[in-house]
């Protein structure tokens, strides 16, 4: 029976924490200084949390501090972390284990879409890289601050428009074949999805338990990469420039991920797609922006997909 919740499309971050304490616990957001992530920071520090930030823009923290208030600034730690270059990975996740602080929740919420072909510092595929690798290395690195806990949940954003693409295993990096961009955007979306999976597989025995997120649609500097003409034909924008009515603004959008983080129906529950605070069902061809594929959610495959990250990562 699929797992429920009395939230759903338009609720807000702040009514899913309503009533939640989360006081003496720590939480980790990266992309928490635009779009979801602002909001999301809001409703886990709003709750009590101590959260650390992730911010590849140093100058998205004042203004994120300007955001929350002066009430909220104290919960907050700013950090700098490129997540398209895994030595600046590597030395946060580091420095985070150092501090000796367990990690109770981890968002793996920053990302890229739609970008025009490019790689990372380490030469991998900039979309592929940024949204699975970065977030692969980050989590890695913060598992003993995780198992540490006592009962961790670590929440991958994923999106609807892993319908597009499967993970191509034999050629992730667009090296072989024509680059699409929105191919790419899939791939590591699906990639996302199938890291919870595995993730829950590898490490629950250690009370760490993982599960994507799909936040919804929502206008946010995610399609700066789109082209106006490209944003209409998509449906993103009207002809006057408005975004589309069925758009969550971004406190809806950071619902899903916040109550995957503290939902109590999820409690020790991993290796789920979610959307609108529910768990999802299978993708509708006729519903396009709802439900997940099977391949997203595949065990052997995502197991593979773990595997294959594994031998990319090695020097």
């Amino acid at each position: 029976m699929a797992i429920t919740s009395q939230f759903g499309y338009h609720s807000t971050a702040l009514e899913v924490v309503d009533g939640i304490e989360l006081t003496g616990r720590n939480a980790f957001v990266t992309g928490g200084g635009s779009g979801i992530g602002i909001e999301t920071v809001r409703a886990l520090a709003t709750a009590g949390a101590h959260v650390s930030v992730a911010l590849r823009t140093p100058g998205q923290g004042e203004s994120l501090l300007a955001n929350l208030g002066s009430a909220l600034e104290s919960r907050i730690t700013l950090i700098a972390m490129d997540l398209a270059d895994l030595e600046s990975v590597r030395a946060v996740s580091a420095s985070y284990v150092e501090g000796g602080r367990p990690l109770h929740i981890l968002i793996n919420n920053a990302g890229v879409m739609a970008t025009p072909q490019g790689a990372t510092k380490q030469g991998y595929e900039l979309q592929f890289g940024t949204n699975h690798l970065g977030h692969f290395v980050l989590t890695q690195g913060l598992l003993p601050a995780l198992r540490a806990s006592g009962g961790a949940r670590v929440v991958a954003l994923s999106s609807s428009a892993h319908r597009r693409s499967d993970v191509d295993l034999e050629d992730p990096n667009f090296a072989h074949r024509p680059y699409d961009k929105w191919a790419s955007y899939g791939q590591s979306k699906t990639a996302n999805a199938l890291f919870a999976v595995e993730l829950t597989k590898r490490y629950s025995a250690d009370g760490i338990f993982a599960n994507a997120v799909m936040p919804g649609g929502i206008m946010t500097g995610l399609q700066k990469h789109m082209p106006i003409e490209e944003q209409r034909a998509a449906g993103f924008i009207d002809d006057d420039g408005n975004p589309n009515a069925m758009f969550k603004n971004a406190a809806q959008g950071a619902s899903t991920s916040t109550w995957a983080a503290t939902g109590q129906e999820l409690h020790n529950v991993g290796g789920l797609y979610l959307e609108n605070c529910q768990e999802a069902g299978p993708m509708d061809p006729a519903k396009p922006f709802l439900g997940v594929m099977p391949y997203a959610l595949d065990s052997a495959h995502a197991h593979n997909v773990w595997e294959m990250t594994e031998s990319l990562l090695r020097p």
